[in-house]
């Protein structure tokens, strides 16, 4: 912003809103005055936004320097937290969460499921079979989450495997293992 801006903006400053609400442009001169404010406002905006986005990086760097080990830690002592229920669901399943006065750590177990491995040998495979899980329009499309209903996971000699309710494999589906998921939730 120049000083000829400045000024504009002095003289715009200056204005009572009540005189602001009665102006009127009357001729040239008075268009070229509001332009000039006009100009002047604008420039202002664009200063102050400038120094806005530069504060907010300078604010972000600094929140991110700062916060940066502070996360390491909150990661660091998690895992050791996630480890020690761990050995705690080993010792006793039962005990899914733990309660301390500052916090709780819960655990959550899914079980083993079908997931999704070849949609074309599925589809076909339910086409084979003839099992009501195919959508047929002008495209044979699959539904996944009808046939997944049916669909068991069962143990065949030292690997899990898929089965529909005749107990024949499925090819195209895959067993997602069981997974445990840990939360820690720290009183404020």
């Amino acid at each position: 912003m120049n000083l000829l801006q400045e000024t504009e903006l002095h003289e715009l400053n200056a204005m009572q809103p009540q005189e602001k609400q009665i102006f009127i442009i009357k001729d040239m001169d008075g268009l070229n005055w509001v332009l000039r404010k006009i100009n002047a406002a604008n420039a202002k905006l664009n200063e102050i936004k400038s120094l806005a986005v530069a504060e907010r990086e300078r604010i972000n760097a600094w929140e991110k320097k700062e916060s940066a080990g502070l996360i390491n830690d909150i990661t660091f002592f998690e895992q050791k937290v996630f480890e020690y229920h761990s050995h705690v669901l080993a010792n006793d399943p039962k005990q899914k969460s733990i309660v301390t006065p500052y916090g709780r750590v819960r655990s959550i177990t899914n079980e083993a499921q079908p997931e999704r491995l070849d949609d074309e040998a599925i589809l076909h495979y339910v086409m084979a079979n003839q099992l009501p899980y195919a959508e047929v329009d002008t495209i044979r499309k699959l539904q996944w989450g009808e046939l997944k209903k049916t669909l068991k996971v069962v143990q065949q000699g030292n690997e899990q495997i898929v089965v529909d309710t005749y107990g024949q494999a499925v090819p195209g589906v895959t067993v997602k293992p069981q997974t445990t998921t840990f939360k820690v939730e720290v009183d404020d």
